[in-house]
């Protein structure tokens, strides 16, 4: 069992205090409820060696190092390699380098300089297999929760935080929409690369909003295409492959989408192009990637015709 105990502790005299009561019934209905694959993954964190970490390094990358002997890092790599595909990293755990689709660290690279995180309570949307979450901590959070539905990368967190144990970080296996409405509890609220799945994104910007007390920072990562305020793309059936893409705004209307919905102090801090070496297929990931998704004669283009992806993020406070 997942004991969410310490969050509860952790939360107490907060405003997510009543809500964080709850968590540990809505987690254990979820996992009653589970996932057919929850079994396999199950026996891959089981298989994890017992390793301690003497040196932890999030703030400049994710890297764990302490004594692990050949036997334990052939059994900490095959337990991993049971949680594939791997998606967001890259991890580097007592010498066991999990070589992850997306250079995550690239990003966050470009992310990080605009934020101030030193002693935040911050929520993730969206957050994967928690990759960030730990690059939070990293950059000073006081505590990262993470909202992900997604069993593989809840597993995969659970697989990291063996590591970690004492680190004030959760992934819990939720939507967005099964948080409470009006939560207004959290310092940041980051939502990256969510914001295109959404069929209602302005919705989705509001339940933003709702998570985050007043004066904390939202800060939003999309795919983006050129143009002034009034741009927008909506791809008519896949986009790079993926068919549930649903708006593509420029980053001048997804300023104004965020003044809508009643956001201030909106700045564009970093705009770029994916490249194919951002985001691959590898070892530990290896289904199809971006160069698969791209035009062969022409990688300004998807495989589709349109725009190849482009990513804005954007920051702003809530008043």
């Amino acid at each position: 069992m997942i004991d969410l105990a310490p969050l509860a502790r952790r939360l107490a005299g907060t405003p997510l205090a009543a809500w964080a009561a709850g968590l540990q019934a809505q987690l254990d209905a979820k996992l009653e409820v589970g996932h057919g694959d929850l079994q396999r993954w199950q026996g891959a964190l089981d298989a994890l060696p017992p390793l301690n970490a003497s040196r932890i390094e999030l703030a400049d990358d994710f890297r764990l190092d302490g004594a692990c002997d050949d036997a334990q890092r052939a059994q900490l790599r095959q337990a991993l390699f049971g949680l594939s595909p791997w998606r967001k990293g890259p991890f580097q755990l007592f010498d066991v380098h999990v070589d992850t689709e997306w250079r995550s660290d690239w990003k966050w690279a470009r992310v990080a300089p605009h934020l101030d995180l030193k002693g935040k309570r911050v929520l993730d949307v969206g957050c994967g297999n928690g990759y960030y979450m730990w690059r939070m901590l990293g950059a000073g959070a006081d505590s990262v929760i993470g909202v992900d539905p997604n069993w593989l990368f809840f597993c995969q967190f659970q697989a990291l935080q063996r590591y970690l144990p004492e680190l004030p970080a959760w992934h819990l296996p939720f939507a967005l929409e099964e948080l409470p409405e009006k939560l207004e509890g959290f310092d940041s609220v980051f939502s990256m690369g969510v914001l295109y799945h959404r069929r209602s994104p302005i919705d989705h910007l509001l339940a933003l909003k709702d998570c985050l007390r007043k004066g904390g920072e939202l800060v939003l990562e999309t795919l983006v295409v050129d143009g002034d305020e009034r741009q927008v793309l909506v791809p008519e059936d896949r986009y790079a492959q993926m068919r549930n893409v649903w708006f593509l705004p420029s980053a001048p209307a997804l300023a104004l989408w965020l003044r809508r919905a009643g956001f201030v102090e909106v700045r564009c801090v970093d705009v770029s192009v994916t490249s194919v070496e951002e985001q691959r297929a590898t070892d530990w990931m290896r289904y199809q990637s971006l160069p698969d998704f791209l035009d062969p004669s022409d990688r300004s283009r998807t495989i589709e015709g349109l725009p190849a992806p482009k990513r804005a993020v954007l920051v702003a406070r809530k008043p």
